[in-house]
């Protein structure tokens, strides 16, 4: 048999592993990273295992059980969204720029109008972006004391669909 007659199944393995989804190539889900602030001013930092009625389960260098009669506060970390901002509002200023120098009126090779637009467009887009990008991914804070009931369950089916375990007990 030919090494030649592996390479398509070969490119077809890699191609599959590129493109299918996670959960598929068996990667684990991982919990959001949470920081619990307790009653007490201390406070817990880690990867949020699994949400039960009245308690928390993290993991940080060690399990952690968190009685949420204890907690003040829970803080979902959440990555920040400036960069991809302000990427799509680089590109949506490029084109911006594009598209108003393209107009007969200003000649489609002027390039001082081309210029000048640039300057206009491409910095406001990416400012724009950024902005958006920054407040898209700002982290979610649930202050627990003085929550009503409903409230509080709300925020605990939030919680849970951010745990790696997410089965209700």
């Amino acid at each position: 048999m030919n090494n030649n007659d592996n390479r398509p199944a070969a490119i077809v393995l890699v191609i599959l592993t590129l493109v299918l989804p996670g959960s598929l190539i068996a990667r684990e889900k991982r919990g959001a990273t949470i920081v619990v602030t307790f009653k007490d001013g201390h406070f817990a930092e880690g990867e949020l295992i699994a949400v039960k009625p009245d308690l928390l389960l993290l993991f940080a260098e060690k399990d952690e059980t968190v009685a949420l009669a204890e907690v003040k506060s829970i803080r979902v970390v959440r990555k920040s969204l400036a960069l991809v901002g302000g990427l799509c509002g680089l590109a949506a200023g490029i084109a911006a720029t594009a598209l108003f120098a393209s107009n007969e009126d200003y000649g489609p090779f002027d390039s001082s109008v081309s210029l000048l637009m640039g300057a206009l467009f491409i910095p406001s887009g990416v400012g724009l972006g950024v902005g958006a990008g920054a407040l898209t991914g700002k982290d979610k804070v649930f202050r627990l004391e003085g929550m009503s009931e409903s409230e509080f369950r709300t925020a605990l089916i939030y919680l849970r669909k951010k745990a790696r375990i997410q089965k209700v007990w």
